[in-house]
């Protein structure tokens, strides 16, 4: 009994997930529980889940935001250590927080923050409130700091259009499991508890799937990069470097294919193609800088 009580109550849930109509459910919820298909608490139970879950699709505020980021970043730190290089890490947060000053979101909950993952994997990835990671692997192909400073750009872009919210925001079921499980803690066993909680823990692992094995949408991809475009110009980098690096992942393709990078962005080729249109269609183009290169070149020398 049991067992049918959380399968219904689980059922509900889905549901609302793929239907979108809590009012229906809702509705269902007390004909079920009028007519004696389901106890009273059940009723009251997948009411209350409903409502959740229909806070759950409304607006995400700058706070939470912030803590569904951490959230993510936690689980990818547990997949990749960080970095051990301070005077590296400072200079990637002094580029990369340059880029946010003249972004379209330059102030978040709790700010920006740039981490180097210690991994030779190729790959840049944007979590939710403004935490934002970039490889070894990447850093070795960067040639200077004005493909860098693109590269961080086209990552803030994803931060300021909220590409990572309007990716898992359908995964903030997690209120609603918990719920859930409040409701059912009376009624049921360590080993159904338990079910409910791995399948709590698998919403958030599905959100960090989606950024390291999947990748954004192509559309926020594509505008990620027109983003990071303006932005770079914006600051003063010359918005090539972000067609150079992209042809550097071209010619990388061949060796590195279906890793990392090249597992969660659409075609370079592609790109290459979009992002050039987009430059020529600015006004003014900053030129590289050499004092520029020679900073990154600097910095880059304790790359290990």
């Amino acid at each position: 009994m049991r067992k049918a009580e959380l399968s219904l109550s689980a059922l509900v849930i889905i549901m609302v997930c793929f239907l979108g109509s809590c009012a229906v459910i809702e509705k269902g919820a007390g004909v079920l529980g009028d007519t004696g298909t389901i106890s009273a608490r059940d009723r009251d139970a997948i009411t209350k889940t409903s409502k959740v879950v229909r806070k759950t699709f409304a607006d995400i505020n700058e706070e939470e935001e912030y803590y569904i980021g951490r959230a993510v970043a936690a689980l990818i730190l547990s997949r990749y250590p960080v970095y051990n290089n301070t005077a590296l890490n400072q200079y990637i947060n002094y580029v990369g927080n340059g880029v946010v000053f003249y972004s379209d979101r330059p102030e978040t909950y709790a700010g920006y923050h740039f981490l180097i993952l210690d991994t030779e994997e190729i790959n840049a990835l944007a979590a939710p409130g403004g935490f934002i990671f970039i490889t070894k692997g990447l850093l070795r192909r960067c040639k200077d700091e004005e493909m860098l400073a693109c590269i961080l750009a086209h990552e803030v872009g994803h931060v300021s259009a909220k590409h990572g919210l309007k990716s898992i925001k359908k995964s903030r079921l997690i209120d609603a499991f918990k719920i859930l499980g409040e409701e059912a803690l009376q009624r049921y066993g360590p080993e159904e508890l338990a079910q409910l909680t791995e399948i709590f823990e698998d919403v958030l692992g599905d959100i960090v799937e989606k950024l390291i094995e999947r990748g954004y949408d192509r559309k926020y991809e594509y505008e990620a990069d027109k983003l990071g475009v303006r932005f770079a110009v914006n600051t003063g980098y010359n918005p090539g470097g972000l067609a150079d690096f992209l042809q550097t992942m071209v010619d990388d393709a061949s060796k590195v294919s279906g890793k990392g990078w090249f597992k969660t962005h659409p075609s370079a080729e592609d790109r290459i193609e979009r992002v050039s249109k987009e430059i020529v269609s600015l006004k003014s183009i900053p030129p590289p800088e050499s004092v520029r290169t020679q900073r990154y070149k600097r910095s880059i020398k304790s790359l290990k």
